[in-house]
């Protein structure tokens, strides 16, 4: 069975990354396909993870809409389909990439494999458009690998037959284990080093993220304004990655870049993220990744969005809905930082690092 392992984002890297070192480690034929759907934030990811694409489609353009994406995506995948003829190509979760070169696969008579599979939360305009892309690849998708048993049932339940599904724990686990071996055998980057230097040891931090397009304007605007009021607190400062979308970036620096407590900066490294996760008492996300990696580093998320497909995490405990509610936001993170958490002896629900593993035993056993 020859594999093609397609993604586009950081994300998506990210969390295919450990797949791509145990098919290296299987010495199972594969190539590896990156869409570029995102660029200079991909690149970083490929190096710290040490994957080399053979096959680069570089899409990614400035402003570009989602539909003038796709249809690059459908006709550039298209050749690398030709030239490779895969019996099987593996895609991840729920981007346009992951949805779109799921779809060329299918009009080839290629098998898909879907990684990450049957998150929903059933509301088509959130997250926009990962909602759909995750349903869409669904129901074109022959193996289907569900992260949790809540995902699993999902799919299940959308009538999708049990000898294709398969629970593995989510790779973020695997990359996030095999990430901190890597720092913890390396002296500190000089990004982190700066970054050290400058936060004040005696606050509690705050770590923010944020890029999902069902909050763009408004719902921006809101969490800059609990941002704000939050760093009147004197004992506390906040670091914000900001996404490069000018959508996220422009208002965020627009409203927050004349606090002196509020560290707004470029996208910063993986390594990097993971050290301020560890770092950090807390962190406020719209992100799907950050959800599934605080758990093992104990930490506490309030989530940006009204629903979530994670909710294994909030079940949990680890993560609060609190949508871009600014009275809720600045009445949550201020609870949270007078009285932390313990979570010491709870396990993250999102896996147990063996993800990687399970995957490409069941396409070892699917090629035998």
């Amino acid at each position: 069975m020859k594999i093609l392992v397609c993604f586009g984002t950081r994300p998506e890297a990210i969390k295919m990354a450990p797949i791509i070192h145990e098919l290296q480690k299987e010495n199972l034929p594969f190539k590896v396909c990156v869409t570029a759907q995102h660029r200079e934030m991909l690149d970083q990811v490929l190096d710290f993870f040490e994957i080399v694409p053979d096959h680069d489609l570089d899409l990614m353009q400035p402003n570009q809409s989602l539909n003038a994406l796709s249809a690059k995506i459908l006709s550039e995948i298209d050749r690398i389909l030709e030239e490779e003829n895969p019996d099987l190509v593996l895609v991840h979760g729920d981007t346009t990439s992951a949805a779109l070169v799921g779809l060329a696969a299918f009009h080839k008579g290629v098998k898909v494999g879907h990684v990450e599979a049957g998150l929903r939360t059933y509301n088509k305009a959130a997250p926009f458009p990962e909602e759909i892309n995750r349903q869409l690849t669904a129901r074109i998708a022959d193996f289907h690998f569900a992260p949790t048993g809540k995902a699993h049932a999902n799919l299940l339940s959308e009538k999708i037959q049990k000898d294709q599904l398969y629970v593995t724990g989510n790779t973020v686990v695997d990359a996030l284990h095999w990430a901190i071996d890597k720092m913890d055998s390396k002296p500190l980057s000089e990004e982190i080093k700066k970054i050290k230097a400058m936060l004040n040891p005696n606050k509690k931090l705050i770590l923010v993220t944020g890029h999902r397009r069902e909050n763009f304007g408004e719902g921006f605007i809101k969490i800059c304004e609990a941002l704000r009021e939050l760093s009147e607190t004197k004992n506390m400062e906040l670091i914000f990655p900001l996404h490069l979308n000018p959508n996220v970036k422009n208002p965020l620096q627009d409203m927050l870049r004349h606090k002196n407590n509020i560290h707004l900066m470029e996208p910063v490294a993986y390594p990097t993220m993971l050290w301020l996760m560890q770092r950090c008492s807390l962190i406020i996300s719209d992100s799907g990744g950050i959800q599934e990696e605080a758990p093992t580093f104990k930490k506490p998320v309030l989530v940006t969005r009204d629903v979530s497909e994670r909710m294994e995490g909030v079940e949990a405990g680890f993560s609060i809905l609190v949508g871009t509610d600014k009275d809720k936001i600045v009445e949550e993170a201020a609870r949270l930082l007078d009285n932390l958490p313990d979570f010491k002896n709870i396990a993250n629900p999102y896996g147990d690092g063996n993800a990687a593993f399970r995957i490409v035993e069941f396409l070892k056993n699917k090629i035998e």
